[in-house]
């Protein structure tokens, strides 16, 4: 059995149910997504337009791609005709854009709003405040093409973990707001992406459904020289 199929296994025995697991498979080749897939999963996620385009066409058609990385504008159309679920909208523009993508893909797209809750500035996302105001805008509404389906963030890198349960219990306090406030009306605002190999445990006790982990499955980063 090879270590990844081991790390999966391992995960799966410890997520609970209704928690999704994606492997994150940036960098990584596509020899090791295979492994995974062979274990089970069929969600993987990408940071990286190009790497994730070129990985779709070589591996079976059935997994489930998630962007979870930042999206420029122009790069959308390419992947609005596969891509699962985009985790990382940040802006209205950029919604606007796939829901633009995805009425020529035919499709509608799945999609979370970002919301920025770390303390360092690197990431990111809308301001809590933002999402907030741009959820109950009703501007949304008036895209068809695109589903919000809930929230992702990142929390701090930080050995505190009371800071980031503080930060995830945030998360979670919003997307209930949302799912009450301005969701209400729907039955998808279901998901809500956080925690990653290093923090998941915590996400999880904080109400996660979905986690990203790339390190705990296929351990460090693969870069080619």
């Amino acid at each position: 059995m090879s270590s990844i199929t081991e790390a999966i296994n391992e995960l799966k025995a410890k997520l609970p149910a209704g928690v999704q697991l994606i492997a994150v498979s940036k960098t990584h080749p596509a020899d090791y997504i295979r492994e995974a897939y062979e274990a089970g999963l069929r969600h993987f996620g990408e940071n990286k337009v190009q790497e994730m385009t070129d990985k779709q066409a070589q591996l079976p058609q059935d997994i489930r791609w998630h962007m979870i990385g930042h999206l420029q504008t122009n790069k959308v159309k390419y992947i609005a005709p596969y891509v699962h679920l985009i985790h990382s909208i940040d802006s209205p523009k950029l919604l606007a854009t796939v829901d633009k993508e995805a009425r020529k893909a035919g499709r509608v797209i799945d999609c979370l709003l970002q919301v920025h809750i770390a303390a360092e500035d690197t990431k990111f996302g809308f301001a809590p405040a933002e999402a907030e105001e741009y959820a109950r805008s009703g501007a949304i509404g008036e895209l068809t093409s695109v589903r919000i389906r809930g929230l992702m963030g990142m929390a701090s890198f930080t050995d505190d973990t009371a800071r980031v349960r503080a930060e995830f219990a945030a998360l979670k306090a919003l997307f209930d707001r949302l799912g009450r406030q301005c969701f209400a009306g729907t039955a998808c605002f279901d998901t809500l992406s956080m925690g990653m190999s290093g923090d998941y445990e915590e996400a999880i006790a904080e109400g996660s459904t979905m986690v990203r982990i790339g390190n705990g499955i296929f351990g460090k980063r693969y870069y080619q020289l």
